[in-house]
C-alpha cells in the first residue's frame, strides 16, 4: 500500500493558526478567562488540576516556539513580527482604533503573536512548495 503524499494548502494553515489561536489566548487574554487569571485569581491554592492544564500549555507552547525557531530562524521570526506589527500599525491608523486601551492593544499583541507562531509552523511547508526544497533536523546518530 502506498502513502498518500499530503498537500499544504489554506486549510492546514488554517488548522494552524486556530491552534496557535487557542494556545495565546487560553495562556492570557483580557476577557479575564485564561489559565494566567485562573492561576493568579486563586492564589497560593494550586492543585493538581492546575498543575497539569498548565504543563500541557507548555508543550503546546515548546512545539509552536520550536517549529516556529527551527522554521523561520532568528532573523525570521523579526520579519514576520516586523510585518505583523507594522500591518497592525497600519490596520489603527487606517481605521482610526483607539490604543489608549489595554484590552484593544492585548488582542493586538496576541493576534500579532498567534499569526508569527502559525506562520512559523507553516512556512516548512510552504518553502517546499515555492522552491522543491525540504527542511530536515540534523540528528546525532553513532554509526
Amino acid at each position: 500500500m502506498m502513502a498518500t503524499k499530503s498537500r499544504f494548502g489554506w486549510d492546514g494553515f488554517l488548522v494552524r493558526f486556530i491552534f496557535a489561536i487557542i494556545v495565546t489566548f487560553a495562556t492570557y487574554n483580557p476577557e479575564g478567562m485564561s489559565y494566567y487569571h485562573w492561576v493568579s485569581d486563586a492564589l497560593p491554592e494550586f492543585n493538581i488540576l492546575k498543575a497539569f492544564v498548565g504543563v500541557i500549555l507548555v508543550i503546546a507552547w515548546i512545539i509552536l516556539i520550536r517549529a516556529t525557531l527551527g522554521s523561520l530562524g532568528f532573523i525570521g521570526i523579526i520579519l514576520a513580527g516586523a510585518f505583523f506589527g507594522l500591518a497592525i500599525w497600519l490596520i489603527i491608523d487606517v481605521l482610526g482604533l483607539s490604543t489608549d486601551s489595554f484590552r484593544v492593544i492585548s488582542y493586538i499583541i496576541e493576534i500579532m503573536l498567534a499569526s508569527v507562531l502559525s506562520i512559523g509552523v507553516s512556512w516548512s511547508h510552504v518553502r517546499r512548495r515555492i522552491s522543491g526544497q525540504i527542511d530536515t533536523d540534523e540528528l546525532d546518530r553513532d554509526i
